[in-house]
């Protein structure tokens, strides 16, 4: 029977079962019935559309000021499209931030304006150098 090897990321662990719970995981919550709402596995990192992936951003919940944290106004606005905007940017800043191999390898088409300024204002795109406008 042949070997197939797998990856999880770039580090060294001492044995293999953390690999394989976090395969578990990432596997069986595609399965339906797992999560309690279907849209939880579509709106998940790397599930994102335009960009090929994306770091999922930052996520707020009740109350609206919780440990002198405020949720952004734009999330209280009711604006829908502003919402998913300000989503998007943020999953972009931090993918630039934590991920610019993920940006780099974007292809530039997938990119609005929106999306080149924000880039361009994290300064990573293509190995740290800004995104063209």
């Amino acid at each position: 029977m042949p070997v197939e090897e797998l990856s999880i990321g770039d580090y060294v662990l001492n044995g293999g079962e953390s690999a394989t719970l976090v395969m578990v995981e990432a596997i069986t919550r595609l399965l339906p019935g797992v999560l309690g709402n279907t849209e939880s596995a579509v709106q998940d990192s790397f599930a994102s559309g335009g960009m090929e992936h994306l770091v999922e951003g930052p996520v707020y919940t009740k109350p609206a000021t919780w440990r002198d944290q405020e949720v952004p106004p734009v999330l209280l606005s009711g604006n829908h499209g502003a919402v998913d905007r300000w989503r998007r940017d943020q999953a972009l800043r931090k993918t630039a931030r934590n991920r610019p191999d993920l940006v780099a390898a974007t292809p530039e088409e997938s990119l609005d304006r929106r999306d080149r300024e924000v880039l361009a204002e994290e300064s990573v795109r293509d190995g740290g150098q800004p995104v063209a406008n």
